[in-house]
């Protein structure tokens, strides 16, 4: 019994379960229009597309990756959807156009690294620039607006009171979670960010898994760029700006080691529920907007502080 309960007490996911858990309840009180449908549907649809960029930079991070380039990702993808679609395109081909610009850039990216050994953090960097000034280049500075229902119904649809962001999201997670937890080729990156040479050594094609998983950040970016520009109904020029900084804090905070080989899709799930809910119960304690970027980043650097001290504990008990 004590044995389980000391497994239990190490296991990030469930003291951050725990942590939601007693948020939530506290909010129950603090503020009478929390528990409201409309609020905590808010707050699903609010944490929907960082959740689905947490599939991707969990896979990343898992292997010793990182992607700064995803919010750049998300706005040109969005961007190149709706140029199309405004120039007369069918939607379905202006659709796969804006994935596969997603795709193309996240295969840039796995390239640098893997092929060229360039730091993830200097390429993807880089990508965020060129693709921000790419944008920029192509709309002239200006937003795209005025899209038609045949697109946007995709981002505005409600099945019942939920609207599909939401859906898409619990798919795309469980379905990451599952992958992560259960297929062989997705447990490579544990190998991989554990230790990149015995990985290697042990016949795992290393570089093709880091292409790949800078390929599918890539897609899910420019899925959240199709999902964000519907839900709109225009693409945004400053789409996805301090994207990346919110998801790569919810995937630390749910355990994902920053040095690789640990983490899971379900503890960064939850560490965006948790930020999720930080945010909402701000604004519903009427604190300033201008708090939440300051509460982010204290919250990135804590959970940073965290990952280095359970690695110093570790070492010491090895």
């Amino acid at each position: 019994m004590g044995e389980t309960l000391r497994k239990l007490g190490k296991s990030r996911e469930l003291i951050l379960f725990f942590v939601v858990a007693l948020m939530f309840v506290a909010m129950i009180f603090a503020s009478p229009y929390f528990f409201s449908s409309d609020n905590l549907l808010a707050v699903l649809l609010s944490l929907s597309m960082e959740a689905i960029l947490v599939v991707g930079m969990v896979n990343l991070m898992i292997s010793g990756g990182f992607d700064m380039s995803i919010g750049a990702v998300v706005a040109l993808s969005g961007g190149v959807m709706a140029m199309l679609i405004k120039s007369g395109l069918p939607i379905v081909v202006a659709i796969l156009a804006g994935l596969l610009t997603g795709m193309v850039i996240g295969l840039f990216n796995g390239f640098s690294v893997a092929k060229l050994g360039i730091v993830p953090f200097v390429t993807t960097l880089a990508t965020q620039s060129m693709s921000r000034g790419l944008l920029l280049v192509l709309t002239s500075g200006k937003n795209i607006s005025n899209l038609p229902k045949e697109f946007t119904w995709i981002g505005q649809m409600k099945i019942g009171d939920i609207q599909l962001p939401v859906i898409y999201m619990a798919v795309i997670v469980i379905i990451g979670n599952w992958l992560l937890r259960r297929n062989r080729f997705f447990r490579q990156n544990y190998y991989i960010g554990g230790n990149y040479k015995a990985a290697k050594l042990s016949g795992i094609n290393a570089e093709k898994m880091t292409l790949f998983n800078y390929a599918l950040m890539g897609l899910l970016a420019a899925v959240v760029g199709l999902i964000l520009t519907a839900r709109l109904g225009s693409a945004s020029t400053t789409a996805g700006i301090g994207l990346e900084l919110k998801v790569i804090t919810a995937v630390i905070i749910g355990g994902t080691s920053m040095s690789g080989g640990e983490g899971t899709v379900l503890g960064g799930f939850l560490g965006c529920i948790l930020m999720a809910l930080i945010s909402n119960a701000l604004t519903l304690l009427n604190v300033s907007v201008y708090w939440t970027t300051f509460v982010t980043g204290f919250t990135l650097l804590s959970a940073v502080l965290i990952d280095r001290a359970g690695k110093i504990r570790q070492q010491k008990n090895k």
